[in-house]
């Protein structure tokens, strides 16, 4: 028997003003498990100076963010858009990186 699958109803944007934004700087990991993307986003610290001990800086999670395939995939496509325009802005080199060790 043949199962019939109904398109999803059409959704409408709603946004939310009081929505805080999160800050990241690095993303630390990023996984696919066969149905979701995950990537966790994080921000690095400097601690105050100190003379006695060396500086080290601390990454911190931000934010970790779930995607279901299709949000992954519209993530993809977005993101080589956005590339592309700022290649095009001249604000992005489309040079390929040299590897290591050569001229």
């Amino acid at each position: 028997m043949a199962v019939h699958q109904q398109p999803p109803p059409p959704s409408r944007y709603v946004d939310l003003p009081e929505l805080a934004e999160t800050f990241a700087d690095s993303i630390h990991a990023m996984v696919w498990d066969g149905h979701t993307l995950r990537v966790e986003f994080c921000v690095t610290r400097f601690p105050e100076p100190a003379s006695a001990t060396p500086m080290e800086a601390r990454r911190y999670p931000a934010c970790r963010l779930v995607l279901t395939s299709a949000a992954a995939i519209d993530l993809f496509n977005r993101l080589q858009q956005t590339m592309t325009a700022l290649a095009q802005a001249g604000v992005l080199s489309q040079q390929k990186p040299q590897p290591p060790g050569s001229a």
